[in-house]
């Protein structure tokens, strides 16, 4: 299917600041046309990159602190890091401030789980003021380093601590949502328990056995003091989510804001069941023998080659219960229907749209439109085609892709170029710099594999030639030759 130049994108229309703020920045056409002399050219490639700050705040007006709660082992630095990466992959600057890091930095050697007893006075005030320097670190992310959204990553058990918490962001302004994480499923804490635990540096060289019994009392020792958030009374005004057992149900109270919308709804679709997620871009095509980018040009002989390749390599993996996702453009329904399976068409997985210069080599678009050339070198992923996308676009675009991605089990995406920098650049946690310039050469499976905090990669090439269609970074010297000094 060919798309319509053109075609409006979510998220792409405008941008309207926090209501008083008495400004309306109008992004549909930011960097679009070409402009009739150098310096209009370059004022608006900086314009797009106070676009992309403006873009960030508009999605949170006010800085956000997330406070997740918990006893240990229930998956709260699980869901940091991913709600982290998902926030910082849709525009949203967000760190993680993880207090076991804190304390281990105050406590160099850890004895036993004594330390965590609730009658231990010196470990507790050790604790208090370790949660205290890691609020100071949030204070300065947001305040100072512009970020909008800080994780604070620690159990927070007690309405004293929590109340601290709360004081603390009403004194900088900060708006509050808690995430409380409840289990008592005790496969799934051994299970965790097990898979993280017995690795993490408070267990260096120690029998698995040992790290099971000591981490165990542990829990223990905090269950004495633990008071989960209260809907009903003393924490009905707070905004929050509870996860029970890791997601079977959830309780939301009192969201606030869009931001945190976007945030019950992620983490209403993760979840920790075993899964492969496989991501190839289509054949080899017509186009990409020529040199020209877009267009809906069908697979060349060796495209074809590849497809039986991809269906083999699929049929020897044995996967059970196996979605396959393409574009609507033909190269990628080509590639899936040598497969022999049901596959899907999704829209939004299309190609990034180019606008005036599909279809065109790159050659023909730096003596076309010289400036549009040199802008998108300067600043690949804020740069929007005239009449087409930006990166920035993309991904707001494929956001419902990787929301459907995290509730499936095994999916093959056999998607493009763009498309696929976007998806990989969300597994595998890269900034927005990064994105544009991942590696996904044709006729080239990644099969990734969700592990405890981050994703396992692994790269299979078959053995079949194409043409290479990536084109690296430029270097300073050549971005300054583009400016003409």
């Amino acid at each position: 299917m060919t798309r319509t130049q053109g075609q409006p994108v979510l998220g792409c229309a405008e941008v309207l600041y926090p209501p008083g703020d008495g400004m309306t920045l109008c992004g549909s056409h930011f960097m679009l046309s070409s402009s009739p002399d150098a310096v209009l050219g370059w004022f608006w490639l900086f314009f797009g990159v106070f676009f992309f700050a403006a873009w960030a705040s508009y999605m949170t007006n006010s800085p956000t602190l997330i406070v997740m709660i918990g006893l240990p082992a229930r998956g709260k630095t699980y869901m940091s890091k991913k709600l982290t990466r998902y926030l910082n992959w849709i525009g949203v600057p967000t760190k993680v401030f993880n207090l076991g890091v804190y304390r281990r930095e105050a406590v160099k050697s850890y004895k036993s789980y004594d330390f965590f007893r609730h009658d231990n006075k010196e470990a507790m005030e050790i604790r208090k003021r370790c949660a205290l320097v890691a609020l100071e670190d949030v204070k300065s992310y947001l305040l100072v380093e512009c970020g909008q959204i800080a994780v604070f990553d620690a159990t927070n058990t007690t309405r004293e601590r929590r109340d601290l918490i709360l004081n603390f962001a009403k004194e900088n302004a900060f708006k509050v949502f808690f995430v409380e994480s409840v289990c008592d499923d005790p496969e799934v804490i051994a299970a965790n328990i097990l898979e993280v635990k017995v690795s993490s540096p408070d267990y260096p060289e120690r029998h698995r056995e040992n790290v099971m019994e000591d981490f165990l009392k542990r829990i223990e020792c905090y269950k004495v003091t633990y008071q989960p958030l209260d809907p009903d009374a003393y924490d009905k005004d707070l905004s929050f989510i509870k996860v029970i057992n890791v997601g079977q149900r959830f309780l939301v109270n009192r969201v606030q804001d869009y931001i945190q919308s976007k945030i019950v709804y992620y983490l209403m679709n993760i979840h920790v069941q075993p899964r492969t997620i496989y991501l190839c871009r289509h054949g080899e095509s017509e186009h990409n023998l020529l040199g020209r980018i877009g267009g809906d040009s069908g697979l060349s002989p060796r495209g074809k080659q590849f497809s039986q390749a991809l269906k083999k390599f699929i049929e020897e993996q044995e996967i059970v219960d196996l979605k396959v996702w393409t574009s609507q453009l033909k190269r990628t329904i080509q590639t899936a229907e040598c497969l022999g399976v049901l596959y899907e068409q999704w829209k939004i997985l299309n190609e990034i749209d180019a606008g005036v210069c599909e279809e065109m080599t790159y050659a023909e678009i730096e003596a076309k439109y010289p400036e549009e050339f040199a802008m998108r070198d300067q600043e690949k992923y804020l740069y929007r085609y005239p009449g087409g996308e930006s990166y920035q676009d993309l991904v707001q675009r494929l956001e419902p892709v990787i929301m459907e991605l995290e509730r499936q089990g095994n999916v093959l995406v056999i998607s493009h170029q763009a498309v696929m920098r976007c998806l990989l650049a969300y597994f595998l946690d890269k900034s927005a710099d990064e994105l544009p310039y991942l590696r996904c050469p044709l006729h080239t499976i990644f099969k990734l594999t969700p592990v405890a905090y981050g994703c396992k990669v692994e790269t299979i090439t078959m053995d079949v030639e194409a043409v290479d269609t990536h084109r690296d970074k430029p270097s300073l010297n050549s971005k300054m030759a583009t400016l003409g000094v």
